[in-house]
Order: structure tokens, then C-alpha cells, then sequence
């Protein structure tokens, strides 16, 4: 079972991490006006969706219940948390000091959706050194 766990929260990261580079992809693009970095990604995301529907192991490995509770999980640190905070903050900021660009709250929203990911992973961390902690301890004892 931790076999499958470990693997579940490997995917969700690589995943998370994907989106995470999709993301500021768009706001280098904005900033530099140029859709290149965009397309870049969107190229990379297509040649991992297509590898992981099509190359049948992996097919089989990511519709396990793990992966897709992790990814889940994912999606709650990178997207669904991010949105609503960045939303906030936004009106937050434009009432209080300026008018904030579409630019400006893309930056916002990425910002937010990279420190999402980040506390996603420390968290898969720590859970990880907790199970393996109370594993040897379990053993020892």
C-alpha cells in the first residue's frame, strides 16, 4: 500500500508542477507579448496528456484511486484555493490602493498557485516522514 501512495503522490506533484509552469507560461507571455512561451507549454502539457492516455501502463496506473484522490488534492492547493484568494486580494487591493492590470492579477493568481503547490508538496512530505516514522516505531516496538 505505500508503494501505491508514494507513486499516487509523484504523479500529483508532476502534475501539480505542470500546471504551476502552464500558468506562469501565460503571464511571461503577457509580460514579453508574445505567445511562445505559452504555446511551449501547452505543447509539453499536450505530450504528457497524450503519453499518459495513450501508453496503456500509465493509463492503467492513473485512474487507481490514489492518483486520482491525490490529484484532487492537487487541484484544491494549485487551483481551487488560489482562485478564491487571488479573487480576495485583488478586490482587496484595488479598493485600497490602485487599479490592479489583467497582467497584475495573473502575476497575483500565479504567485498564490506556486505557493499552493509548494505547501501541497511539504505537506506529502511530512505526511510521508510521518508514515515512515510510525512504521519503524510500529516495527520496533
Amino acid at each position: 500500500m505505500p508503494r501505491v501512495r508514494h507513486y499516487a503522490d509523484i504523479v500529483a506533484i508532476l502534475a501539480g508542477l505542470m500546471w504551476v509552469v502552464f500558468f506562469w507560461s501565460i503571464s511571461v507571455s503577457a509580460r514579453m507579448d508574445s505567445v511562445e512561451p505559452t504555446l511551449a507549454a501547452i505543447l509539453a502539457l499536450g505530450a504528457m496528456i497524450l503519453v499518459s492516455f495513450m501508453h496503456r501502463p500509465f493509463r492503467v496506473h492513473l485512474s487507481r484511486y490514489h492518483v486520482r484522490k491525490r490529484r484532487t488534492e492537487m487541484w484544491m492547493h494549485i487551483l481551487a484555493l488560489p482562485m478564491a484568494l487571488a479573487l480576495l486580494l485583488g478586490m482587496l487591493i484595488e479598493t485600497l490602493f490602485a487599479p490592479m492590470s489583467g497582467q497584475q492579477k495573473m502575476l497575483l493568481f500565479n504567485v498564490l498557485a506556486t505557493a499552493g503547490w509548494v505547501v501541497y508538496v511539504m505537506t506529502l512530505l511530512i505526511k510521508s516522514i510521518h508514515h515512515q516514522w510510525r512504521r519503524r516505531r510500529n516495527r520496533a516496538g
